[in-house]
């Protein structure tokens, strides 16, 4: 740096000088670290008395692979709440609309939603097959679809539940089942029976409420 003035000299010494304040910090506090970390030492070693190294004992420790970890207790608590929420004693005749087919609409919804779910004006985005499935198996389905659909910011989905061909009597067990678990859902803004040709009676179509 060159000096062309006194306040230039000045200018100089002053950093010199800070640089040099600055130094003596940095080797202060090393010092300090040093007989900090001396201490620890010694309180160990007055603490657990005189210590050997272990003899080197000749065996072959195997390589242990990384286990991805599962979520299996978060996995249980969701499926118990599953069960806990979705009831099949619950009350849903009253909600349901049996004009021509079979609907449903939350309070608060006009008529026109259901007529224009009915019609197809909703593209449907995803569709659930419960078949073969026991009823736990349906319900805790259904309820992890529905879920998974809203958080992905789905707006229509289907339900195949099926026409209960199968069943004793040929009475559709599980379609009354999925009626009563859907009202109770409150991701579900309406449904309405699919048309013919997206499932019949065997299935329902849903609005999901926005995400």
């Amino acid at each position: 740096m060159k000096v062309h003035s006194l306040a230039d000299l000045t200018a100089v010494r002053r950093a010199l000088a800070e640089r040099a304040a600055r130094d003596a910090a940095a080797r202060e506090a090393e010092r300090v670290e040093r007989e900090r970390r001396d201490r620890e030492r010694r309180l160990f070693e007055l603490a657990v008395g005189p210590v050997q190294p272990l003899r080197r004992h000749g065996r072959v420790e195997p390589a242990r692979g990384q286990v991805e970890p599962l979520p299996k207790q978060r996995q249980r608590d969701e499926a118990a709440v599953m069960r806990e929420a979705l009831s099949d004693e619950f009350d849903v005749e009253t909600l349901l609309h049996t004009d021509e087919l079979l609907s449903y609409r939350r309070p608060g919804l006009g008529p026109d939603v259901v007529r224009r779910l009915r019609e197809g004006r909703w593209s449907i985005q995803r569709q659930i097959d419960l078949h073969g499935l026991r009823t736990d198996e349906a319900r805790e389905a259904l309820g992890r679809f529905i879920r998974d659909s809203h958080h992905l910011g789905l707006r229509c989905v289907r339900v195949v539940h099926g026409k209960g061909l199968g069943s004793p009597g040929r009475t559709p067990v599980l379609k009354g089942r999925v009626l009563r678990w859907l009202v109770q859902k409150k991701e579900v803004m309406a449904f309405v029976q699919a048309r013919p040709a997206d499932g019949g009676a065997g299935a329902l179509v849903v609005l999901l409420r926005p995400a």
